[in-house]
């Protein structure tokens, strides 16, 4: 292992910027703006983990939404911190007759992959982002998958605050109310 020694930076007033200056919009590509597990290995979490653990990971970790897997790492759905919070894991154990929160799962809590949606990738490269956040405020989604439906794979993620984060722009995504998920799902 080689030791780093840390430097005093008083006597510096720069920053280094690219020499060739990156200029992004929303009509730059969408595809500069995914997380594209070709590149970044996905964050996965077991389904088996319990919910507790799989918050305090997450909070550590300062990660918002995981892919959840089973023991043979085949995707079953995402789980989000706002499913790991200590009313979802309340709800869950009440409803199922469960003496402690410590063993709620993950697998009770995530959004199954039959209720979720995704942008094909192959029409991904042909948009901008542009095209990507008005997806992701139309549907209200902070964060969205994106399938290689060719070869059956979760390709990458989108996630409005990375895009904000880069484009330095606010993208609000309103919440889609209580009262209009209850609606849809009548409906």
């Amino acid at each position: 292992m080689h030791k780093l020694t840390l430097y005093p930076v008083q006597n510096v007033d720069e920053l280094a910027f690219p020499e060739k200056p990156v200029h992004i919009s929303l009509n730059s590509p969408a595809k500069a703006f995914f997380t594209d597990f070709v590149d970044s290995e996905p964050m996965v979490i077991e389904s088996s983990v319990t919910a507790v653990e799989a918050r305090n990971m997450m909070i550590k970790t300062h990660v918002r939404l995981k892919l959840v897997v089973d023991e043979n790492n085949r995707f079953l759905g995402i789980i989000d911190a706002e499913h790991l919070s200590d009313q979802y894991i309340l709800l869950q154990a009440t409803n199922t007759g469960l003496s402690s929160l410590k063993e709620v799962l993950v697998s009770e809590l995530m959004t199954r992959k039959k209720d979720l949606t995704a942008l094909n990738y192959s029409e991904l490269v042909l948009s901008t982002i542009g095209d990507v956040v008005n997806c992701l405020q139309d549907n209200h989604q902070q964060h969205c998958l994106v399938v290689d439906r060719d070869n059956h794979k979760i390709r990458g993620l989108f996630s409005a605050s990375d895009i904000s984060r880069k484009l330095r722009l606010p993208i609000d995504i309103h919440e889609q109310s209580s009262f209009a998920r209850v609606f849809s799902a009548v409906s």
